[in-house]
C-alpha cells in the first residue's frame, strides 16, 4: 500500500477552450492575450439581455464520431477531446486496468441535452425521445464513457462542486494515486454552460457582465470597473501518475501534483466569505500538503471571475497566506479570456498553471485598466502583459485557486520538475 508521501506526477495535458480547440494553440492564445469572448446572435433570445460569451474555438461536434454525437452531450464531447488529447501526450500508456482511474468535474453535466428533452417531451411526447437521454444528462457521463474507452476499473469519478469541480476532481486524481488506488489517473473538468437559461439565471443573480458592446473587455478581473463573470465552454484534462510508474516506463514529465487543499467558507450560498478566510484556508492546506513555503510560489492562476465581492476576496486570501512574499508571485486571471468555464474551470487553469511552470512565465491579464484599490492594497503582483517568472526549477511553485457558489474552495499546488 502506498503512502500519502506517494509522489504524483503530470505526464499528459489536454484542453479545448475558447482560445483553442488543443493544449499548443490554447497556450499560446494564452500568452498573446488572445481572448475568446465575442458576441451571442445565432439563436439568442431577444429577452435575454446577456449576449457575450466565450464558446468552444474548435465545435466539439467536428472532432468527435457520428455515434458518439448521437450517445453523448457536447460536455462529454468536450471532455473526452481533451482527455484523448492528453493521454496521447502522456504515451498512451500501458498500465493494468485495475489501476487506471478516472476523475472528472462538472457543475451542470448534460443540460444541453436535459433542455432539449424537455421540449421533446412538451411537444412531440416521451416516444420521440432518445434512449440515450439518461446516459447522456447524467453528470457523470464524461467519466463513465471515458472509462469505457480506456478501461479503467480503478473507478469512475464525478465532482460536482459547482465552479471548483474540474479542480476537485484533480485533487481527488492526485489522491487516488497516493492512497494506493490507481497508478494513473486521468483527471479533469467540462463544462457548456453558454445557453439562455443559464445566462438568465447568472443575469438574475447579476452575477454577469453586461458589457456586450465590447465583447473582448467584458471579463475585467480585479479592475476597478469589472461587473460580473463571461460564461465560457470548455474542458482540460490531465495525465496524473505515480512518480515511480511513470520513471519506470520512461515517460516525460511536466510538472508534479505537489498537493490539494480543500475548504468551505460556512458563509453564503452564493456569496465568498468577504475576509477570504476560507480560501485561505484551502490555499494553506495546498501549501502544507505539497510541503511548500510561501516564498517558493512564484506564480498563482486565481480564480478571478470578475466580480465585485469575489476578486477582492481573493486578493485578501492570497496576502493571507503569503504574507510578505506576496510580491514574489505572479497573479494570472485568465478568465479575462477563457471566460468562466464554470466546472471546467479549475481543470484549465490547473493546466495553464502547469505550462507557466514548465515555461517559467505567467500569462497576462487582459482589461486591467485600473487595479481595484482594495486589490492594490494587498500587494498581489498581477501581469497585464505575459511576465517571466522569477527563480530556478528547485523553488518555483504555482497554486492554481478555484471557488464555487456553496462556498468550496480548492486549491492545486504543482512544482517544476
Amino acid at each position: 500500500m502506498n503512502t500519502d508521501d506517494t509522489r504524483v506526477v503530470v505526464t499528459g495535458l489536454g484542453a479545448t477552450t475558447p482560445v483553442g480547440g488543443e493544449l499548443a494553440s490554447t497556450w499560446a492564445a494564452l500568452l498573446a492575450g488572445r481572448s475568446g469572448v465575442r458576441r451571442l446572435t445565432d439563436g439568442w433570445p431577444d429577452d435575454i439581455p446577456i449576449r457575450v460569451g466565450a464558446p468552444a474555438a474548435v465545435d466539439p461536434a467536428s472532432v468527435v464520431n457520428r455515434t458518439e454525437l448521437r450517445t453523448m452531450d457536447r460536455s462529454t464531447h468536450l471532455a473526452m477531446t481533451a482527455a484523448r488529447e492528453a493521454w496521447r501526450d502522456a504515451g498512451a500508456p500501458e498500465v493494468a486496468p485495475e489501476r487506471l482511474g478516472v476523475s472528472i468535474g462538472t457543475a451542470l453535466g448534460g443540460h444541453l441535452t436535459y433542455l432539449a428533452a424537455y421540449d421533446t417531451l412538451r411537444e412531440r411526447g416521451w416516444r420521440r425521445m432518445s434512449p440515450y437521454t439518461a446516459p447522456r444528462v447524467m453528470p457523470n457521463s464524461a467519466a463513465g464513457w471515458l472509462s469505457i474507452e480506456l478501461g479503467a476499473r480503478a473507478g469512475a469519478h464525478t465532482a460536482a462542486g459547482a465552479c471548483a469541480s474540474g479542480a476537485e476532481a484533480i485533487g481527488y486524481g492526485i489522491e487516488m494515486i497516493r492512497s494506493g488506488r490507481a497508478d494513473i489517473v486521468v483527471a479533469g473538468g467540462t463544462e457548456t454552460p453558454i445557453t439562455p437559461m443559464w445566462a438568465a439565471m447568472f443575469a438574475a443573480l447579476q452575477a454577469l457582465s453586461l458589457a456586450e458592446d465590447e465583447p473582448l473587455r467584458a471579463s475585467r478581473p480585479f479592475d476597478k470597473a469589472r461587473n460580473g463573470l463571461v460564461l465560457g465552454e470548455g474542458a482540460g484534462m490531465l495525465v496524473l501518475e505515480s512518480a515511480a510508474h511513470a520513471a519506470r516506463r520512461g515517460a516525460a514529465v511536466h510538472a508534479i501534483a505537489a498537493g490539494v487543499g480543500y475548504s468551505a467558507d460556512a458563509h453564503h450560498i452564493a456569496v465568498p466569505e468577504p475576509d477570504g478566510a476560507g480560501l485561505a484556508l484551502a490555499m494553506t492546506h495546498a501549501l502544507a500538503n505539497a510541503r511548500l513555503t510561501p516564498e517558493q510560489v512564484v506564480h498563482i492562476n486565481a480564480h478571478a471571475t470578475s466580480t465585485k465581492a469575489g476578486d477582492s476576496a481573493e486578493a485578501r486570501a492570497i496576502r493571507q497566506v503569503l504574507g510578505s512574499a506576496t510580491a514574489g508571485a505572479v497573479v494570472s486571471a485568465t478568465k479575462s479570456m477563457t471566460g468562466h468555464l464554470i466546472g471546467g474551470a479549475g481543470a484549465v487553469e490547473a493546466v495553464a498553471a502547469i505550462c507557466a511552470l514548465r515555461e517559467s512565465i505567467a500569462p497576462p491579464t487582459l482589461n486591467l485598466d485600473d487595479p481595484d484599490d482594495e486589490v492594490t492594497a494587498t500587494g498581489i503582483t498581477i501581469a497585464p502583459e505575459a511576465r517571466e517568472l522569477r527563480g530556478g526549477p528547485s523553488v518555483r511553485a504555482a497554486l492554481s485557486n478555484s471557488s464555487a457558489f456553496g462556498g468550496h474552495n480548492v486549491t492545486l499546488a504543482f512544482t517544476a520538475v
